[in-house]
């Protein structure tokens, strides 16, 4: 059986500290790229919102388009 010495504990703690400062770093830079992420979630969705609205304006426009041809009538003439 391997004796725990002190200089063995050292090692093994500094280890951990390295593996603790990478996962440290790593998360970070996830954190990073989720913001990111987060962000361009929300301008795809004020895309589609100035979409929504803009396709709104334009039913508005054809409904009274359609309302007023059909308030003229039909002209088989023209």
């Amino acid at each position: 059986m391997v004796e725990v010495t002190n200089e063995l504990m050292y090692e093994r703690l500094k280890r951990i500290h390295g593996d603790v400062a990478e996962m440290k770093f790593d998360l970070q830079e996830l954190k990073r790229r989720m913001t990111g992420t987060e962000e361009a979630v929300v301008g795809v969705h004020r895309r589609l919102d100035r979409h929504d609205e803009r396709l709104e304006r334009i039913e508005r426009r054809l409904e009274l388009r359609e309302l007023a041809e059909a308030q003229k009538g039909f002209d088989p003439n023209s």
